[in-house]
């Protein structure tokens, strides 16, 4: 029994050296998801749950869209800046969603490699653009509440169109520098992914070689395009406590806190999420730790999102009632 550790570990060894050789594997041509579970019943009612979950989560996003475009008032720096964040998160589902509900429906959880590749890339961009547009409209708020008397020369138009470029075009370029780094390795197996899409964290898991340098790499742009805009959410939330913290009126302060109210939960949400599932250590922790936490971000954040910030919005409020009364106008029969 004391010598049976050093045997298991020089065989280890062994077999991961044969893998590494050139030449000596095979390349995986297809990966298997396992998904959330294996029992059927339990597959069709989680069918059933997500499948709600996410037209809901659509039609919610969609509504912000169409309000934004629709009403004047809505044509402002924050409204624009949540429209965006409501396409990404359409953008987002709809990558990993259909293609979860498949499986869970077929009880089969095979994707071809190049596929989950794509997958991979998708979801990657999508989830850093959101962190840059959070930081994006953190310094929207920053500019409203702290310098109201240059906010509408600071935020103009082109200013906020500048703003969405760079977090969607920066974002999908970057993702390409990790997919990069990720797809030159070895794939040759095992070919199994114990989650429900192809997180880049499980994928780099399936290299046969040393990943340690692509690790590195995808460290170092994860921090840059992860804490960039968190300092900027940070730094912008302590001037805007200090400058709310000297206004003198009861009335602007709430008005201050409320704008802000809703972004801080979405914040939270996010990098929540995120802490949850890269900023801890990998050993000794439950495999479906980081389904449980994929989940939530996957299928319920977008769907509270919306809920977030139009549940005590007035100016939304309004834009559904005129929305509604000019839909009534125009389905009235003539006749009448």
């Amino acid at each position: 029994m004391d010598e049976e550790p050093p045997l298991m570990e020089k065989d280890h060894d062994s077999i991961m050296q044969d893998r590494t050789v050139p030449g000596n594997y095979t390349m995986i041509t297809q990966v298997y998801l396992v998904g959330l579970t294996s029992h059927r019943r339990t597959q069709l009612a989680l069918f059933v749950i997500i499948l709600v979950a996410y037209l809901i989560s659509m039609a919610s996003n969609l509504l912000i869209i169409l309000l934004v475009q629709m009403d004047f008032r809505l044509h402002t720096p924050m409204y624009f800046f949540l429209s965006n964040l409501s396409l990404l998160e359409m953008c987002f589902t709809s990558t990993v969603v259909p293609q979860m509900l498949a499986h869970l429906l077929a009880g089969d959880g095979k994707l071809s490699f190049g596929r989950c590749a794509f997958q991979m890339y998708m979801a990657c961009s999508l989830g850093c653009t959101e962190g840059l547009l959070l930081g994006a409209m953190a310094y929207d708020r920053y500019m409203a509440i702290c310098c109201p008397l240059v906010y509408a020369v600071a935020m103009s138009r082109a200013r906020c169109l500048m703003l969405a470029a760079i977090s969607w075009v920066g974002a999908f370029l970057l993702s390409g520098l990790i997919t990069a780094f990720i797809m030159q390795l070895p794939f040759c197996g095992p070919n199994e992914i114990n989650h429900f899409n192809c997180e880049f964290v499980m994928v780099i898991r399936l290299g046969c070689t040393d990943t340690s340098f692509t690790e590195a790499i995808i460290l170092g742009v994860g921090v840059f395009i992860l804490i960039v805009p968190l300092a900027t959410i940070l730094i912008s939330y302590g001037l805007i406590m200090a400058t709310v913290v000297r206004m003198s009126s009861g009335e602007s302060r709430s008005k201050a806190f409320s704008t802000c109210a809703s972004h801080l939960i979405v914040v939270t949400m996010f990098y929540g999420c995120l802490i949850g599932l890269y900023m801890r250590p990998r050993s000794g922790t439950d495999p479906s730790h980081d389904k449980h936490v994929s989940i939530f971000y996957v299928v319920i954040t977008p769907l509270l999102n919306p809920i977030i910030y139009t549940l005590r919005n007035k100016d939304v409020h309004a834009a559904v009632a005129k929305v509604f009364r000019i839909e009534l106008i125009n389905t009235r029969p003539e006749w009448s």
